[in-house]
């Protein structure tokens, strides 16, 4: 009886598959592979610092599924920069009188992305978005003579040097488009940081104020696809 049971089972379950196998049409997800890098605008937006966006650079590989009976494709990518940013500090030569002065800090980042790619124009636009994980360095002055300078925040000041301890890890989101054809396409992306990235000066307590800001980052890149 039992072995009737598990007959009358596994007939029903390779009925099953093969009915539902054949309600449904066979696709080629086709994957692809991409290396690219480009140039990178880069700013901290915050109410509490006077900033000057900068200029960088980046590399970047990912891998994309092309899933023809979709409206979209899915990419998973790794991104290398680094940026510039000027933040306006203070010197004294007296100990008294300050002056303006433009300090510049450099950041290398990571970022791990995984992207939606809307299908535009079939084989030659996508719209994409999708979130990232990001690591990056200190914000390391560019200067070391800018190390005994000044930042001003409310009425505290401190010196420049103590600004490079920023959040490092920090998740962003990214919008842009893709344009081109099978092999050479060319990408503009907008990243938009959802985490404060100044957040860890404020375990200082260097100043009374709390220091917020938000990464805002431009690229445009190159990307050869295979």
């Amino acid at each position: 009886m039992k072995k009737t049971n598990y007959l009358i089972l596994i007939a029903f379950c390779i009925t099953f598959v093969t009915f539902s196998y054949a309600q449904h049409k066979r696709y080629t997800i086709k994957n692809g592979f991409a290396l690219g890098g480009g140039l990178t605008q880069y700013d901290i937006l915050t109410d509490n610092l006077n900033t000057t966006s900068g200029s960088g650079w980046l590399i970047s590989a990912s891998t994309t599924a092309d899933i023809p009976h979709k409206w979209y494709n899915i990419s998973f990518g790794m991104q290398l920069s680094e940026n510039t940013i000027e933040i306006e500090g203070l010197s004294s030569n007296d100990g008294v009188a300050f002056t303006d002065q433009q300090l510049e800090y450099k950041i290398f980042a990571a970022q791990l992305s995984m992207l939606l790619h809307a299908k535009v124009i079939k084989n030659l636009l996508t719209i994409d978005l999708g979130p990232m994980l990001q690591y990056n360095g200190k914000m390391e002055l560019q200067d070391d003579n800018q190390e005994n300078l000044f930042v001003s925040v409310s009425n505290s000041r401190f010196e420049a040097i103590e600004l490079e301890d920023i959040s490092q890890f920090n998740v962003n989101g990214a919008i842009g488009a893709t344009l081109g054809f099978q092999f050479i396409k060319l990408r503009v992306q907008y990243i938009y940081g959802f985490t404060n990235i100044l957040n860890k000066f404020n375990d200082k307590n260097l100043t009374s104020e709390n220091l917020k800001g938000n990464q805002s980052m431009l690229t445009f890149a190159a990307l050869i696809t295979f």
